[in-house]
């Protein structure tokens, strides 16, 4: 799988990541008469790869999912996300370059095509207006040269165009499919509560939870619209006494995630640093300089996103004095301190004494 390269497609892959989520994502968001096509007995099974071009990653994300028809033959659903918050008529020609791409893999494997349901799954601001086919692209088509010119059709999933009410299936989908609605949108600020209400139910599963936590990490990195503290307080307010503790354990489980990409960061550091010097002792000593150093940023990873969660934007100031700090025992004696600190004031003590 290509590497992640934007917050909407990071959030898109995880919201689709469960079986469970994408079987209802295909059952409840494409038209009746495909559905009927699927065996969605068995759960569709993600295709690893990406079609998307590099240079186009940015804007959009790809998903391809096997799925079993009716009749016991196959097929694949294509799913083309668009991340801009405009349409782009070059879609379809994109899918038709994505599609063939796919059709390729099916020749050297199978020596025969399956079929492929194209979608494009849309959530920009502005009011998608373009033509689904392809042959629409032509400035002037002669009638005469349709039989020789490849058209297909793709089906727009505008999620701007449901209400609320029209959302449905497994309750994470439905939050997922919230967020990226409005995720562009200045109503998401007041759409917050609503978002986060979908999940008190099951906020006590570990899919809740880590449900929340995809939610809460997207809404920080892609939006100035809502700020930390805001997020915070929406989940406070929302799940009343249990809010500070859900906090608390996300928080501590970005540290953990910041301190192992630190930790790999470091490792491949310390591998290209030692391969260099040609000789064990650079290999050693690129290790350790490399691990110190991913260390300590995937600590001052997990840290900011904590004070951001917990304080807002007065606990955010204390980053930079934080950040001189080089020592890996006083920055993890910093991060655990941030469970029990009640005020930037109290977290800032904590250092300034050690």
């Amino acid at each position: 799988m290509t590497e992640i390269t934007n917050p909407h497609d990071r959030f898109f892959r995880e919201a689709l990541a469960d079986p469970k989520v994408a079987s209802d994502f295909l059952r409840y968001y494409l038209p009746g008469e495909i559905t009927e096509l699927l065996d969605l007995s068995e759960a569709p099974e993600p295709m690893k790869d990406s079609y998307v071009d590099p240079e186009l990653r940015t804007y959009f994300s790809d998903l391809l999912y096997k799925v079993r028809l009716r009749g016991e033959r196959d097929a694949y659903v294509y799913l083309l996300m668009e991340h801009k918050s405009y349409p782009d008529r070059k879609v379809c020609y994109q899918l038709l370059r994505y599609m063939t791409r796919i059709w390729d893999n099916d020749l050297r494997d199978l020596d025969n095509l399956q079929p492929i349901f194209p979608v494009v799954v849309y959530h920009g601001a502005a009011t998608w207006r373009l033509s689904d086919r392809l042959q629409d692209l032509f400035d002037e088509l002669p009638d005469a040269l349709r039989p020789y010119t490849p058209d297909f059709r793709y089906w727009l999933c505008d999620l701007s165009s449901y209400s609320d009410d029209e959302l449905k299936g497994e309750i994470t989908l439905r939050v997922a499919v919230m967020a990226l609605k409005y995720i562009f949108r200045p109503e998401l600020p007041a759409r917050l509560h609503d978002i986060f209400r979908l999940l008190h139910e099951v906020i006590s599963q570990p899919t809740g939870l880590r449900a929340l936590e995809v939610l809460l990490r997207y809404f920080s990195v892609a939006t100035d619209q809502v700020t930390g503290s805001d997020l915070r307080r929406a989940v406070e307010e929302t799940f009343h006494e249990e809010g500070e503790q859900t906090m608390k354990t996300i928080a501590e489980q970005w540290i953990e995630e910041g301190m192992k990409r630190g930790l790999h960061q470091g490792f491949v550091e310390g591998q290209e640093m030692g391969l260099r010097e040609g000789l064990q002792r650079g290999l050693q000593q690129g290790l350790q300089q490399g691990l110190q150093q991913g260390l300590q940023q995937g600590l001052l990873d997990g840290i900011r996103l904590a004070l951001e969660l917990k304080f807002g934007f007065d606990g955010l100031a204390l980053l930079p004095e934080i950040a001189r700090l080089e020592d890996i025992a006083l920055l993890r004696a910093v991060h655990e301190a941030i469970r029990f600190a009640e005020t930037p004031e109290d977290l800032r003590k904590v250092y300034q004494k050690m």
